[in-house]
């Protein structure tokens, strides 16, 4: 009996240690900063492409570069690209694994539409400090620190808060905290319900591993190394406190957040919302699959709350 009961606890030792080692192993993938090689994006310009005119004009406009630092002390920094004779300014957040240099398309179109635009490498991103990503969780806070300094900075009384992918997400955490009185509106392409879902999502398609008990472990360790866990990045639980007009974007072709997390968020928004579903557009490639629907469907959805 004694025996057998040394085995198994041995096996549970072994079993704990693997699973420690394997949330570990997946922070690392997912939260510590980092390249992250499932996520493939480049600023490489295409003539071919409807918004060529966009990135090229982001890649070559002047640009100044604004710093701040968080709530929790890291240095944070962004571009910030004027519009001439404007009083209204967009910030915009960039997505998981990326940075502000692979914003031109929305920060071309934003411009196009007579906004400031304000550009942030996220934490842990680009040339902002941090080892961890926030999910948007950590995110949110920054975002509206961002929108507080676009007021002390320059003449704008009017934000649009704006953002792709993990950026996206982020704004609609953000959407659901005291606001900045400037900000009337949020726009978000291809957002996620929660980090906890998209996690544990991404966990099947790219792993093949079930949800439960890696993504618990790994949430376990990003609280105690990042200050976080996956259950509070939660979008839906802030949308719905959320008392501004939001447009929702996703493409009916996305395979890496799935759609139905956008449609979610638009069911539990409670005020002002627009839902556009994009036919056949993959993962933030709405932009590129129809400029000229995109933006015209942004402007006017923006029209009746920043004047």
């Amino acid at each position: 009996m004694k025996k057998w009961l040394i085995t198994i606890g041995v096996l549970v030792i072994i079993l704990i240690g693997g699973l420690i080692g394997a949330g570990s192993y997946f922070y690392h993938v997912a939260i510590a900063r980092g390249d992250k090689s499932f996520v493939t994006q480049s600023t490489k310009l295409s003539k071919k492409s409807q918004v060529y005119a966009e990135k090229y004009w982001y890649l070559h406009a002047k640009k100044q570069t604004w710093t701040i630092k968080s709530a929790d002390g890291l240095k944070l920094v962004a571009w910030y690209l004027p519009k001439a004779g404007s009083h209204k300014t967009v910030v915009l957040a960039h997505g998981f694994a990326g940075n502000k240099s692979l914003m031109g398309a929305w920060a071309g179109m934003y411009h196009e539409l007579g906004y400031n635009v304000l550009a942030p490498d996220s934490r842990a991103s680009g040339a902002s400090a941090g080892n961890a990503i926030g999910y948007g969780w950590l995110e949110r806070k920054d975002d509206l620190q961002w929108a507080r300094t676009v007021v002390k900075r320059t003449q704008t009384t009017q934000i649009v808060m704006s953002g792709i992918s993990m950026g996206a997400a982020g704004m609609t955490m953000a959407s659901g905290e005291k606001q900045v009185p400037q900000i009337k509106a949020y726009v978000v392409d291809s957002p996620f319900t929660s980090a906890k879902a998209i996690i544990s999502y991404q966990a099947g398609q790219l792993y093949h591993l079930p949800a439960f008990p890696l993504v618990d472990v790994t949430s376990a360790i990003t609280k105690l190394r990042a200050g976080y866990t996956f259950g509070e990045a939660d979008a839906v639980t802030q949308v719905r406190k959320n008392k501004l007009p939001i447009m929702i974007i996703a493409g009916t072709k996305d395979d890496f957040v799935p759609t139905r997390m956008s449609r979610d968020l638009y069911r539990n928004a409670k005020q002002p919302k627009k839902l556009w579903l994009v036919k056949g557009a993959g993962h933030t490639t709405a932009i590129g699959q129809n400029y000229a629907a995109y933006k015209r469907q942004v402007a006017h959805f923006l029209a009746e709350y920043v004047k």
